[in-house]
């Protein structure tokens, strides 16, 4: 599978974790922490000479340590995924359900609309499933909501982004430039 070849490929490459768009069920999600581990416990291709194992100056350890390491993050996407978050967040060997708001907030019918009622339930819904599974909820914030975020149960929250980072400094660039001439 796509996401199989895309997992193995990060990992290989160093990766100590991965985000899993679009997980919508509990098998989806049980099937992207397959892809992290080797069998016999699941369905990672076994390389020897990789970044990650050093280009096999490390390989058994690597192998014998990669599964108990690798971080499992599954995105929370859809209604189906949020319908599905107590099932999913009972996977072993997912660490986190992370919300995408932009995509879920389509999904909903709410499109941007990141304080809508239907969004707020679902996200609700989501933060109660990590509570009583015991793993970590997390969001795609912004510093306007980071407070509300957190206040609401998230404890793994990414704030911004390196693309809306790069849009704002080139902005005040071109700003600047435009108060000089």
């Amino acid at each position: 599978s796509n996401n199989a070849d895309s997992i193995k490929r990060a990992l290989d490459l160093g990766a100590v974790g991965v985000m899993v768009p679009y997980v919508s069920s509990a098998d989806e999600a049980a099937a992207a922490v397959s892809f992290t581990r080797y069998p016999p416990a699941g369905r990672r291709g076994v390389a020897s000479s990789t970044i990650a194992t050093g280009f096999g100056m490390h390989t058994d350890h690597y192998h014998r340590t990669a599964s108990e390491k690798v971080l499992t993050v599954v995105q929370i996407e859809t209604r189906e995924a949020v319908d599905s978050a107590d099932a999913i967040a009972a996977v072993d060997g997912v660490d986190v359900l992370f919300v995408g708001p932009l995509d879920l907030s389509f999904n909903l019918g709410c499109p941007r609309d990141f304080r809508h009622r239907d969004l707020r339930e679902a996200t609700d819904g989501v933060v109660a499933a990590c509570r009583r599974h015991g793993k970590a909820a997390g969001i795609l914030s912004n510093v306007e909501m980071v407070d509300e975020h957190a206040d609401q149960g998230f404890t793994f929250l990414g704030v911004g982004s390196d693309g809306g980072a790069l849009r704002e400094g080139l902005a005040r660039l071109r700003d600047a430039g435009s108060n000089q001439v």
